[in-house]
């Protein structure tokens, strides 16, 4: 992930279509073979950067179906080891667009599940209780606001990916 560094936001163009599973949608064949476009002569930094985009574009597609049916997103909360990475901490800030808060739990599924046990337990009235006794933010990062700018035109290509790819390619 160093390597991502040293390309810019936007990976000069490269967009990675992260279509390798069904992701819980109906992906088809063809879209799942088509993963990199406007791939020139890119290094290992672009390509880096652009699966780590890519992937955060997927996620912003969560928070777009939110919106889509009025549930709002009043927070971004990143936790685990891959949240380690100041990169990654700051793409999706400037992907989402928003803050994206780090909590301090290392463990963010096994210390999910301890919650979820002392609200079981009675330790604590619901899992929303627990979360705003337990759960502590140890940082913030802000997203840059000329990035913000530049995601979101990205964001726009990257919705056109899917349904371009979706009629192309082998067909069984």
């Amino acid at each position: 992930m160093i390597e991502a560094a040293a390309a810019p936001a936007g990976s000069d163009g490269l967009l990675w279509a992260p279509y390798l599973m069904a992701s819980g949608r109906r992906i088809s064949i063809q879209a799942r073979a088509a993963h990199w476009l406007a791939y020139g002569a890119a290094h290992a930094a672009h390509v880096i950067r652009a699966i780590l985009e890519g992937v955060a574009f997927s996620l912003r597609d969560t928070f777009t179906i939110f919106r889509e049916l009025g549930v709002p997103v009043k927070s971004i909360r990143l936790g685990g080891g891959g949240a380690r990475s100041y990169l990654w901490q700051q793409i999706q800030a400037d992907i989402y667009g928003m803050p994206v808060d780090l909590v301090a739990a290392e463990e963010g599924a096994a210390y999910g599940a301890a919650l979820i046990a002392g609200v079981g337990a009675g330790t604590w009235a619901s899992v929303d209780v627990a979360c705003e006794t337990a759960v502590r933010v140890a940082k913030r990062v802000e997203p840059i606001a000329k990035n913000v700018e530049l995601m979101n035109r990205r964001y726009q290509e990257y919705r056109k990916l899917y349904p371009a790819l979706r009629g192309i390619g082998y067909k069984h």
